[in-house]
């Protein structure tokens, strides 16, 4: 399943997210830090979406109250929700 989720309250502006029984397949940000977020979707890829939530969840730049790792925290959340709907 391909997932597109609307980031809120940071610099990237989509998060991309390919998932099959749980498992993180590929994961892409549009917009925000490339070098940061592209050695997330390294480190995020092949793990159990349900493993990567809470480590990402409540991670805070700059003081917004969320930052990307955790708006990916979200996306996974909602993924998951629809793929077990």
């Amino acid at each position: 399943m391909v997932y597109t989720y609307t980031p809120h309250g940071v610099c990237s502006r989509q998060i991309r997210l390919e998932m099959e029984d749980g498992v993180v397949k590929s994961l892409s940000f549009l917009g925000g830090c490339n070098g940061n977020l592209q050695g997330i979707s390294a480190l995020v890829t092949g793990k159990r979406a349900q493993e990567v939530i809470p480590l990402l969840r409540g991670i805070d730049c700059g003081g917004k109250g969320t930052s990307c790792p955790d708006q990916l925290s979200r996306a996974l959340e909602a993924a998951l929700a629809q793929e077990n709907a």
